[in-house]
């Protein structure tokens, strides 16, 4: 064993030679530690949200949506869709007409506003989120037609799988007249869905595409199209060029822009990591310093006694750089430890729950990765053994004579 580590794990132990680590050097590994784990929970639960949110709202969405200005109608499908799949081929996947209208929905006691989308039977996005009942959208000829609603919807509505809803609608985008009445029309609740973002599941119920096209009155007539690409990182561009390609009216937005505001929240989100890890950490180098700092004064005499009897200034210097190294290493450690542990608690047991109106999920989501705890063990512990070379310096400057008479 050499002399540094020998002496380090002498200064590591109380006056009384307890086994125990003394009480100075506890409170700088809990300050490591805490400082650490909170680093690492904070840039684990930010990857959750961007990984999570991010997921959700491409899985249920598709990557352009292309619609009209002013929200009019659009085309048959039959008409533009050739074109669009001559042009892009090599680059989308899927592409499906939609309809999108604002509605009311009643049910026996509740009556609620919604967005009545109406989409092909065979949209396998939406099946993907099926909390309930079952994905079928076919139409009906004697019996009532199918609609899929939100879980959150659902509640408010008090239905379930299996209940009647109404449907009230504008046909036209007119206001009613005796030879333009509204649209209404009852509808069987075939399934329930849950994305997990309140955006969704509050505020949109789906039928199927003919249907919807009946009760608003539109003809063959759309309101716009879903495309799904082969490579989303192709998405701007690909917009840019059907934009170019379809002109006025059609309207081409990717799925960044129609969620710029939950994009740009979850960047602003990541921003002030830097800030707190700098302070976290800064917080951890005055724990260290103040530390050895002290055992400095402490060992004022010990240190003293060394240098008369030959220790040069290299191996005092030493000895505090193995004792901060020591503490850092314990302390980092346990903070990842504990960090680990409380990310694990909640990605399987959902301990902590968010009200999804504000965050768009329902949980705190979690995403653990090892760059994160690469990156906050790194730097804690370069910036930590670069502390305590000041408090190195100034005990290997000790004067054995003076320190001796010190004590």
């Amino acid at each position: 064993m050499s002399l540094p580590f020998f002496f380090t794990k002498k200064y590591l132990r109380s006056k009384k030679d307890s086994r125990f680590l003394s009480v100075i050097s506890s409170i700088t590994i809990i300050g490591i530690s805490l400082g650490v784990a909170v680093v690492i929970i904070a840039l684990t639960i930010l990857d959750g949200f961007d990984k999570v949110v991010t997921e959700k709202i491409i899985r249920f969405n598709s990557h352009i949506k292309i619609v009209s200005f002013g929200n009019r109608n659009l085309p048959p499908f039959s008409e533009t869709a050739p074109l669009i799949w001559k042009e892009f081929n090599k680059d989308i996947t899927k592409i499906e007409p939609f309809t999108s209208k604002l509605a009311i929905i009643k049910s026996k006691k509740i009556t609620e506003g919604i967005t009545l989308l109406g989409v092909q039977s065979d949209n396998s996005e939406l099946n993907n989120f099926l909390q309930s009942g079952n994905f079928d959208l076919s139409q009906s000829e004697n019996e009532l037609q199918k609609i899929i609603l939100g879980k959150t919807l659902s509640e408010k509505l008090f239905v379930k799988v299996g209940d009647v809803v109404t449907i009230f609608c504008l046909r036209k985008d007119q206001i009613p007249t005796a030879d333009n009445p509204p649209g209404i029309e009852q509808f069987i609740v075939s399934g329930i869905y849950e994305s997990g973002m309140s955006e969704y599941d509050d505020l949109n119920a789906f039928i199927n595409i003919k249907v919807a096209q009946n009760i608003f009155g539109m003809g063959d007539q759309i309101s716009g199209y879903n495309i799904k690409l082969k490579n989303l990182a192709n998405v701007n561009v690909v917009a840019d060029r059907l934009q170019d390609l379809l002109g006025y009216p059609y309207y081409v937005r990717t799925i960044y822009q129609l969620h710029q505001n939950i994009f740009t929240w979850i960047e602003l989100q990541k921003k002030p990591i830097p800030i707190i890890l700098g302070l976290i950490i800064f917080v951890a180098v005055f724990n260290i310093v103040g530390t050895l700092l002290m055992i400095v004064l402490e060992r004022t005499n010990a240190i003293g006694i060394l240098r008369s009897l030959g220790a040069n200034r290299k191996l005092i210097i030493k000895t505090f750089l193995y004792h901060s190294a020591f503490l850092t290493a314990i302390g980092v450690t346990v903070g990842i430890v504990f960090a680990f542990v409380l990310s694990y608690l909640q990605q399987n047991f959902d301990i902590i729950s968010l009200p999804g109106k504000i965050y768009f999920i329902t949980k705190v989501p979690i995403s653990i990765e090892l760059n994160n705890y690469l990156l906050v063990t790194v730097v804690t512990v370069v910036i930590s053994i670069a502390a305590s070379l000041l408090p190195a310096y100034i005990a290997s400057r000790i004067k054995p004579i003076s320190a001796i008479r010190f004590e």
